[in-house]
């Protein structure tokens, strides 16, 4: 280093010049002082003039040869000399001259440094040393320490520090004490700064020298705290170890051996040892200084009170030097206590002197902040007083600026462990509010910075100080108030209230921090007053900070879950797709306080589940899931212990239900032993039960212990620690025997009892001592001979040893048994006394909380336990579950009973955030109750009625609305009570400013009716208070209100999906609470509803939907209202809305113009005023006029509104709806086919509507539409083939689509037409559906027809349902021949079509007409089976004919009037079965001319008749002819015998009857068949005469178209026939019968004339008799006339023959 001249003779020379000057130095003691300045002063001159004036340059070592004249003048007695010598070395430091590296020639083994600083400190003599000097000695100092020119470590360090400290505590100069304070905080600030950025530049450099050795790995660990970390890469090259060496040198301007020794010529290892074996052995000194240092001290601390002494003195323990130590440094070693021994053995990352200065210093404030203060009230001017404040500040200061490596070094952990957290247990309790102020500024510091590492200490601070004293009524208010706003400082930071209830709350061991948190300051929200002022006062003001903390945590658990809230003002409607999962939002974060796992409580064997699987612990540890599930068995096992602590049988069974604890007497006795939280008393009276469990876990509980080679006192100290001795004799005598049993068997040997029995006597009478001696009640205490004369022949008759028992006597008097510190101090209650308690008491109280603070602290100091540094979101919404519900009774109260703004807003604030978190979190119990609380601040509820409205609750009803602009997405069905609160408002507003409506005017009058309504006697009833009432509604009308709610409805465009659809339906219930008051209806949430409807038209259809179904089932109701305004307003609103939604157009295949035009339907069936139902209709005719063009879904809402209107009695609403349902289909049809076309079903069933309506005009234009409407179906079906949609119901074929959705409606609603309607209207529809058929049937498939023809026969319907009773004489006289003989027209028409698949359902619907007993269905479905067989028998192919001869056969079986010939009135009485009977001859008949006319035609019969009467009188036998078109060739042999076959039986039946007279009497009394007596003879001659007529065509056709040996079939049935019709005529008596047979006799001699030869010879063999028998009875003329052209050529045959 340069210096000039002019440098050296400024530091120097003058300084040396001021120094001769002085007039002190002409003292005799201090003539060495001043030969030294002048041989000093002269050398400087001779080595000016020796450089001949020029510059010359000297190094800091030839500065160092220049202090021991400064030293001898530091020495010196006058204040002046001290000053200018302090002063010359304060500036030779600050610049470098003085450095102070080089060995000390008195002692090569320190550095000259630690001599100039120990002669630097000397100059402090004490309380008497001048202002002056005190003021150069702290400058002095602080130069030192803190520059950068001199190193100054260690011993050293702290006999600087120790003398500025000594200084602020004996200067009387308030200067030189605030200067020597703020020495010390820069002292403090350059130690730890330096250590900080030693570590960081050692990172760094290990950084780089990885990278450059081409280490692929990077550095995850700092190395601060191991600093020897840049050596454990072995560097290859020399250039990268030579440039470490120099990097490391100039940082800060150090060089490279520092702490006396090149750290880069060693191993790490040796380093390490090196610096701890220093540490360790010269820097810790003893507690006690050596006779030569005690004699120097007193001799420099004259004016120094005992105090400052003390101060002195402690840090010496940490190395501190005085004069003679300083010189014997290297020689003399003193032995360190062991537990500081063993921490800083223990802590191997002391790899550098920067943290050895640290610790040192951190541990010597922390051990002087220990000191305890005198007896007495506390001094805060004594030294004592001075000494712990200033000692306090200094260490908080350390944590408020503690960096990477005070905070995560494990030395400096350790220290903070057990020392400032021991240091702090004594503090916290101390009366002095300031000491206790900086106790709660640490402990805040701590938790904040520390304490992932002091999870128990953090505990013990919180359970047994803090929350106790918040808790103690042996506390004061102001403390109270301090803890008050330390509490308030931890619930700004959210990490740490999460990390408190994740690290406590959770787990299974540790107290439950967070809830008694919570608990205890919602307790001190709620607290009463104080009857005097000042008490009072101070109350509010705890009050009102319990307040703010609450508000506080729960606005950081809300800042905490914040990135799961969405507001919507920032949100569009886009549903809740923003929101993150939980569990994903952050990573796990872990920290621990050691690496070899961890210990979750001070016990061990916890019966934690998690301890024993580490790795399991590590991967759930920060699991919301998995904590939430451990805080759930936490509670259980917390209620499980209390009732043990109440029933000790009932826990453990309650216990062991839950699977807590096992079902073994081991599992219990475990349980009892590492549970502390169970009452001591509760134990031993469980252990002492006589009942066999109880037995068994006694005798495990004490085999759980272990007393080998442990002295008996000791023993059962140990025995008895865990529980409470009983107070029965009885269990005292069973524990106490298994006791000495356990005793002798861990220790068989080597012990002075001889039995167990002995051993039991002895602990017996230990008991009974300690009772004794230690019971204040025992005024008469047992001497030693008492208690040994008490066991005498207790061992075997023998007695123990005196000296044995005085050893006894001896440990028990100095302390007696007790129990274990945690034990007694987990019984002791916990409440808030309102009772006055003395001062001494509270000091007992508070000494009493210190100790077991203490006690639990050093516990605490050895046990590592894991920390979680939690993340996740999640764990909000179990803390808040939990809290809750006193957070709510707190604000409420809060509220109600202090009259304070700032409270009452804070309790607001508290509640608005408690609703944001269940919001959240979608916890809906809580977030109702909250809502609920809130809206009744706001006196806005029905139940409370109008009340005059004050600030607070103004400012309720502002936060009501705040939180429904803010968390509307959230808010669920918690909608529903603020709509009822804001228009509970709405009505405030109207009675506030003045307005004179119908409401409420209505309110008014019906005031004193109704008490349960909220506007009634409770308000209008008080005329009195009526004018300041209305005067504070008034203030809510005001322009911030009224802007605020139209925000709630304008911001309803940003909910998001979920949310709009519970508003609406929140909002739709409030409308109809609104609607349903009988006496004053109101329309306001009715109102709001139109507008958010408009507010929200752009949201997505989907969300649409969703809304519109709540939405749409309100305007149902309310249109539905029987006020008629309501209705009116709900109809026009509607029309609104549906003319904005059909403005908006609708895509093909969607349907939502349905669902919103469906409340139109819906009030047009319901409401019964036809003005409504008049106003809907004009509305969708408006809508139809307008918006044609943009209806889509929506026509099948209008088509059903025309519907329901043309079923009504107005003639002018029906022809409203007509007209409109005619332009439509005449018009819009042609335009917008396309969009009506799934709608076209609708329009048919309204059209069929129409006709059916009681106008007859418009029913018959209505069917003319349904005409018209089969035209566009005919005309269109491209249309209807294009449909999409209706493939899983019809089929994927298109041509299926014009079916179903065109012509099926058509014919299906045309055939309701017909059953329903009158005559003329029917048979117009019967008309227009056949006319359809006949007109397009040629496009129908032949499964269309199938279905069609189904249509056609529920005309039928009518008589399918006999309960159905309408004009049915009129119905089967018109409406049945009419439908039946169209259906012949039209399968004759498409009968090649029809006839595969139809042809056989016909026929059995032609039979379910003649089966039902109705003779005109029965009738008509006879003929239309002939007319269908006469109209289309020529296109029969064999099985069509076999199909209907069955048929045909099967009628007759059906018809047959079996019955009359048994029927009897005396056997039944059924006039329904006579009405059947006649029924069935009629049918018969009916049957038999259908043979007749379908094989023969009816023409054709008759024309046979007319010719068989003209052959008698010809003189020819004339050809028999037949028609062409006849049918009877198409019909084989034995189809056509079938049917003769039937005929015979009709004609047997016939005649059996004609010949029964007697039934016939029968039958004809009982009133059948008219006025003469009943016959069969037109059944009887009409089937003879059609089987003949069959026969005789077949037997004359055998021939020509039958095969060789039909006539040996057909003859014998022709010969029986006619011998059979001969026969019977000739028995017939009575002339009218005979006349009837007349044309049978002549068709058999017609028949028998016109044939041939061969077959004539071969009848009239058979015949002739029988015909001559004739020639006997008087026969009609025409007959005779045939009979004897018969015998003219019989005879003639004969001749020939002959």
């Amino acid at each position: 280093m340069q210096q000039s001249k002019q440098t050296r003779d400024m530091f120097l020379t003058r300084a040396l010049e001021k120094i001769l000057k002085d007039k002190e130095i002409k003292r005799s003691q201090n003539a060495n002082l001043r030969q030294e300045c002048e041989k000093t002063l002269d050398k400087i001159r001779n080595e000016l003039q020796a450089a001949g004036g020029q510059d010359g340059s000297f190094t800091p070592i030839e500065a160092d040869s220049y202090f021991p004249v400064f030293e001898l003048a530091c020495k010196s007695r006058s204040p002046s000399i001290v000053s200018n010598a302090l002063d010359c070395l304060q500036k030779m430091i600050m610049y470098g001259m003085l450095v102070g590296n080089t060995p000390d020639a008195e002692s090569p083994n320190q550095p000259l440094i630690n001599r100039v600083i120990f002669a630097i400190c000397q100059c402090f003599t004490g309380v008497n040393t001048d202002e002056g000097v005190q003021l150069q000695i702290i400058k002095v100092l602080l130069t030192a320490v803190t520059g950068n020119n001199c190193e100054v470590h260690e011993a050293t360090l702290l006999l600087a520090v120790r003398t500025c400290y000594n200084i602020y505590l004996a200067s009387r100069n308030a200067v030189n004490q605030s200067t020597a304070r703020g020495t010390l905080t820069q002292m403090l600030n350059a130690i730890f700064s330096r250590m900080e950025a030693q570590a960081e530049h050692d990172e760094k450099l290990a950084q780089k020298l990885q990278l450059e050795n081409g280490l692929n790995e990077s550095s995850t660990e700092a190395t601060d705290n191991d600093a020897s970390s840049l050596h454990n890469s072995k560097i290859d090259k020399d250039e990268a170890q030579d440039q470490s060496q120099e990097e490391f040198a100039d940082f800060n301007g150090y060089n490279s051996n520092m702490a006396g020794g090149d750290l880069a010529d060693h191993d790490v290892t040796s380093v390490v040892e090196q610096i701890l074996n220093e540490l360790v052995d010269n820097v810790v000194g003893g507690k006690e200084e050596t006779p030569t240092q005690q004699e120097e001290s007193s001799e420099t601390r004259n004016g120094v009170d005992a105090e400052a002494v003390e101060l002195e003195e402690a840090p010496s323990i940490s190395g501190s030097l005085t004069s003679e130590a300083a010189a014997a440094a290297g020689n003399s070693k003193e032995t360190a206590e062991s537990e500081e021994s063993e921490i800083l053995r223990r802590n191997l990352s002391v790899s550098h002197v920067l943290q050895k200065d640290a610790f040192l210093v951190f541990r010597s404030f922390c051990k002087l902040s220990m000191k305890v203060l005198s007896d007495g009230a506390p001094d805060p001017k004594s030294h004592e007083m001075r000494s712990k404040i200033l000692s306090l500040h200094l260490l908080s200061s350390i944590l408020e600026a503690a960096g990477p490596v005070f905070r995560n070094n494990d030395m400096f952990i350790s220290a903070i462990k057990q020392y400032l957290c021991v240091a702090l247990s004594k503090n916290a309790v101390s009366s002095v509010p300031e000491v206790f102020e900086l106790s709660l500024e640490i402990f805040v510091k701590l938790l904040e910075f520390f304490k992932t590492h002091l999870k128990m200490q953090m505990q013990v601070f919180f359970k047994e100080i803090f929350l106790n004293i918040l808790d103690s009524s042996s506390s004061s208010l102001r403390h109270k108030r301090m803890v008050l706003d330390a509490l308030l400082k931890i619930c700004q930071d959210p990490q740490s209230i999460v990390d408190i209830y994740v690290n406590y709350d959770c787990d299974m061991s540790a107290a439950n921090i967070f809830e008694q948190f919570v608990s205890l300051l919602c307790k001190t929200a709620q607290i009463a007053n104080a009857p005097n002022s000042a008490a009072g006062d101070e109350v509010k003001l705890m009050r009102k900070r319990s307040l703010e903390c609450l508000v506080t945590l729960v606005g950081g658990l809300v800042e905490w879950c914040n990135d799961l809230y969405v507001n919507p003002q920032t949100m569009t409607n886009l549903g809740k797709e923003h929101q993150t999962e939980l569990g994903e939002q952050k990573t796990l974060g872990v920290i621990s306080s050691s690496n070899q796992g961890s210990c979750r409580s001070l016990h061990s064997d916890s019966s934690d589940p998690m301890n024993s699987n580490p790795n399991l612990l590590l991967g759930l540890i920060d699991n919301p899931e998995t904590l939430e599930v451990t805080k759930q068995q936490k509670d259980i096992l917390e209620q499980g212990i209390q009732k043990f602590n109440s029933k000790p049988n009932k826990g453990v069974l309650f216990l062991q239900t839950h699977n807590m604890i096992g079902s073994t007497p081991a599992d219990i006795a475990k349980f009892l032993h590492t549970e502390y939280r169970l009452d001591p008393s509760m134990v031993g009276d469980y252990l002492g039960e006589h009942e066999k469990l109880n037995k068994e876990v006694m005798y495990a509980y004490v085999d759980y212990l272990n007393f080998k080679s442990m002295d008996f006192v000791n023993a059962i100290r140990i025995f008895l620690e865990g529980f409470r001795i009983p107070g029965e004799a009885q269990k005292i005598d069973r524990i106490m025997e298994k006791f000495a049993s356990r005793y002798l068997d861990c220790n068989p040997h080597g012990t002075v009892f001889a039995s167990a029995d002995a051993a039991y006597v002895l602990a017996y009478s230990i008991i009974m001592l300690t009772t004794d001696l230690h019971n204040n009640q025992v005024k008469r205490k047992m001497t030693n001979e008492d208690y040994i004369r008490m066991n005498r022949g207790i061992n075997d008759s023998k007695d123990l040893p005196r000296e044995y028992l005085e050893e006894i006597y001896s440990k028990i008097q100095k302390k007696g048994i007790s129990l274990k510190c945690t034990r007694s101090s987990a019984s002791k209650p916990s409440a808030f006394n309102k009772g006055v308690i003395s001062a001494a008491q509270r000091m007992r109280e508070m000494q009493t909380m210190a100790d077991n603070a203490k006690v639990l602290m050093e516990a605490a100091s050895h046990v590592q336990a894991e920390f979680i540094c939690t993340k996740h979101l999640e764990h909000v919404r179990p803390m808040f579950k939990g809290c809750w519900n006193p957070l709510m009774a707190a604000f409420s109260i809060g509220f109600h009973y202090i009259d304070d703004r700032e409270a009452t807003l804070l309790c607001l604030t508290g509640l608005r955030q408690s609703i944001r978190i269940s919001c959240i979190f979608g916890l809906s119990l809580e977030r109702d109750s909250l809502i609920n609380t809130l809206s009744r601040f706001s006196l806005l509820e029905d139940t409370v009625g109008i009340r005059e409205l004050e600030w607070k609750n103004r400012e309720a009803i502002k936060t009501l609305i705040q939180i429904a602009c803010t968390d509307g997405n959230y808010l669920q069905q918690s909608w529903k009570k603020v709509l009822k609160c804001i228009s509970h408002l709405d009505l405030i507003q109207s009675i506030g400013s003045g307005v004179k409506d119908q409401t409420t005017t209505a309110i008014k009058k019906s005031a004193v009716i109704i008490d349960s309504s909220p506007i009634l006697t409770k308000t209008f009833g008080m005329d009195k208070r009526l004018a300041t009432i209305q005067e504070s509604m008034g203030e809510t009308s005001s322009q911030i209100y009224v802007v605020a709610v139209d925000r709630i409805f304008t911001g309803s465009t940003r909910l998001d999906g979920d949310a709009i659809v519970d508003f609406v339906d929140c909002l739709c219930e409030v409308s109809l609470s609104e609607l349903n008051n009988p006496l004053h209806p109101r329309k306001f949430s009715l109102q709001k509803l139109v507008e958010i409807s408009y507010y929200n038209m752009g949201r997505i259809r989907i969300q649409w939907a969703r809304i519109w179904a709540i939405l749409g089932e309100h305007f149902n109701v309310v249109g539905c209202s029987d006020i008629e305004e309501v209705a009116d307003f709900a109809v026009d609103s509607l029309r609104q809305l549906s003319t904005k939604f059909l403005e908006k157009g609708e895509l093909p295949g969607f349907g939502f113009q349905k669902d919103f035009l469906r409340p139109f339907e819906h009030i047009v069936k319901h409401n019964p005023r036809a003005g409504i139902q008049d106003m809907v209709v004009r509305c969708i005719e408006r809508m139809v006029a307008s918006q044609a063009h943009n209806i889509k879904s929506g026509w099948k809402n209008i088509f059903s509104v025309f519907t329901i209107a043309a079923s009504h009695d107005d003639e002018r609403l029906v022809e409203l709806a007509f007209t409109t349902t005619s332009s439509i289909i005449r018009q819009h049809f042609e335009f917008y086919f396309a969009s009506i076309i799934h709608c076209f079903q609708d329009a048919i069933s309204a059209l069929r509507e129409f006709s059916c309506s009681r106008f007859p005009d418009t029913s018959m234009d209505a069917i003319q539409l349904i005409r018209l409407c089969a035209n566009y179906v005919a005309e269109k079906p491209k249309y209807f083939e294009d449909l999409t949609g209706d493939e899983p119901q019809y089929g994927a074929q298109a041509a299926d689509k014009i079916w179903v959705r065109g012509w099926f409606p058509i014919f299906f609603e045309l055939s309701c037409i017909i059953n329903r309607c009158k005559l003329d209207v029917r048979t117009r529809g019967l008309t227009v559906m056949f006319e359809i058929m006949k007109t397009y049937g040629d496009t129908f498939h032949e499964s269309w027809w199938h279905d069609l023809f189904q249509i056609v026969f529920r005309i039928f319907d009518q008589m399918k349902m006999p309960e159905v009773q309408i004009e049915r004489t009129n119905w089967f006289s018109t409406t049945c021949n009419h439908a039946l003989f169209s259906i012949c027209d039209v399968f004759t028409q498409f009968y090649t079509t029809l006839a595969p698949t139809l042809l056989s359902g016909v026929y059995d619907q032609l039979l379910w007409c003649i089966e039902k007993e109705n003779e005109q269905l029965a009738r008509s479905g006879v003929n239309c089976f002939e007319n269908i067989i006469i109209s289309n028998g020529h296109l029969f192919d064999e099985e069509t004919w076999q199909l209907t001869c069955e048929k045909a056969k099967l009628i007759f079986q059906l018809v047959a009037p079996n019955n009359l010939l048994t029927w009897n009135p005396s056997k039944t009485n059924d006039r329904n079965e006579l009405q059947r009977l006649q029924l069935f001859c009629i049918l018969t008949s009916e049957m038999i001319e259908c043979i007749n006319n379908f094989l023969f035609l009816p023409k054709a019969t008759k024309c046979e008749d007319e010719a068989n009467l003209a052959m008698a009188t010809a003189d020819e036998i004339s050809e028999e002819t037949h028609e062409s078109g006849e049918l009877f060739p198409r019909l084989n042999k034995t189809q056509l015998l079938n049917l003769v076959q039937c005929l015979h039986k009709s004609h047997d039946l016939a005649k059996r009857f004609n010949s029964n007279v007697n039934q016939r009497d029968l039958l004809w009394r009982s009133g059948f068949k008219g006025k003469t007596k009943p016959n069969l003879i037109r059944q009887e001659t009409t089937s003879l005469t059609c089987a003949l007529r069959i026969l005789f065509r077949l037997h004359e056709n055998n021939t020509g178209g039958y095969e060789t040996g039909d006539d040996q079939q057909i003859y014998p049935v022709l010969h029986r026939t006619c011998q059979i019709a001969v026969s019977y005529y000739i028995r017939i008596t009575t002339p009218a019968h005979r006349e009837s047979w007349s044309n049978i006799l002549l068709l058999i001699l017609a028949k028998l004339l016109r044939m041939p030869g061969d077959k004539f010879t071969q009848l009239r063999n058979d015949l002739h008799l029988s015909l001559c028998d004739l020639l006997l009875f008087d026969l009609r003329s025409e007959v005779r006339l045939l009979l004897r052209k018969y015998l003219i050529r019989s005879e003639s045959l004969n001749n020939t023959v002959a």
